[in-house]
């Protein structure tokens, strides 16, 4: 898991470096590797691009990546990986649309009103 976090968010850096300045220098960079288990991993360049992230072992990780976009908007992500698998947060994600208003009160009755269980 821990390698599928570091590949997502170095594509990231990597596609949204695809428009910026190519000569860019590496500003900052920390990799801590404890005997836990635990790591934290971080890196800023010159042209905007910031990674960090920080977990146990292949359990748990979380991190961010900020980058600009072509358009000069800065893009930052968010995420977790755990037993509930990678979960990434940010403006630029699509989200799914909202649930219609007749769902959510057709859902609200059946929590309301469970069906008496049957016993065979």
């Amino acid at each position: 898991m821990f390698k599928l976090v570091i590949s997502v968010a170095l594509i990231a850096a990597i596609v949204a470096a695809d428009h910026i300045d190519k000569d860019a220098q590496i500003t900052s960079q920390t990799n801590e590797v404890n005997y836990d288990g635990t790591y934290q991993h971080s890196f800023s360049s010159s042209n905007g691009i910031s990674v960090q992230e920080s977990g146990t072992g292949g359990h748990y990780a979380s991190g961010s990546a900020q980058y600009y976009s072509p358009e000069g908007v800065p893009i930052a992500l968010t995420y977790t990986a755990d037993e509930n698998g990678y979960q990434p947060k940010g403006d630029h994600l699509p989200t799914p649309p909202p649930i219609p208003d007749h769902v959510l009160k057709t859902l609200e009755y059946i929590r309301t009103h469970p069906q008496p269980q049957e016993h065979y």
